[in-house]
């Protein structure tokens, strides 16, 4: 089964609360997560061990440049998000390089897995 992992813990009190129901991330990841698989979300740091924290249905996968990303797309990534610079700002660092609003990002929609 993939794996969908995040990395900051700005995000794990979120997406344990099931505030969260997306995640952008830079490149087109259409192949990676089509619509409709069932994956783990997980959180850890890469080259670390992961922690499950539940399965999800990856409902859409929208692919756009970063610069286009909706008001509606950057609360669902983060409801403190005001703005596509913002966003380019905080993946910056999670990327560790510099990010620009011409670069492809997914959109990934997800919804937990109620067991």
């Amino acid at each position: 089964m993939k794996a969908l992992n995040f990395y900051s813990t700005v995000y794990q009190a979120s997406l344990l609360a099931a505030e969260k129901r997306c995640t952008v991330r830079l490149g087109d990841k259409r192949d990676k997560y089509p619509e409709g698989d069932i994956v783990w979300v997980t959180y850890g740091n890469r080259f670390e061990p992961r922690r499950k924290l539940f399965a999800a249905v990856i409902d859409r996968v929208v692919v756009k440049p970063l610069g286009e990303l909706t008001a509606d797309e950057l609360r669902a990534e983060d409801a403190n998000l005001r703005s596509p610079e913002e966003l380019a700002g905080f993946l910056e660092r999670i990327y560790d390089r510099p990010v620009h609003l011409d670069e492809t990002a997914s959109v990934i929609f997800f919804s937990r897995i109620l067991e």
